[in-house]
């Protein structure tokens, strides 16, 4: 991980762009954390791995729901799937 100013990350640009091909370059305004600067890979990575925490946490809350539960036979011929 490194970490740059925003004034060094416009001077740096192309530079920063290829540092974040294996590590995110986080940029720093005032002190502050602004930005981060990543590559298209990981930031496709990220988002499939919280795609993937949101189906999960959907999945639990539905079987944590009340209620009758619909034997798979019936939910197959109420589909059309037999």
């Amino acid at each position: 991980m490194s970490v740059v100013s925003a004034a060094e990350a416009r001077n740096h640009f192309s530079e920063l762009i290829g540092l974040s091909e294996t590590e995110p370059v986080f940029i720093e305004k005032r002190g502050h954390t602004a930005a981060v600067l990543i590559s298209p890979e990981r930031y496709e990575r990220m988002l499939e791995a919280l795609e993937d925490a949101e189906d999960a946490a959907s999945f639990d809350a539905a079987m944590a729901e009340e209620g009758p539960n619909i034997p798979w036979v019936q939910v197959k011929a109420d589909l059309g799937w037999e």
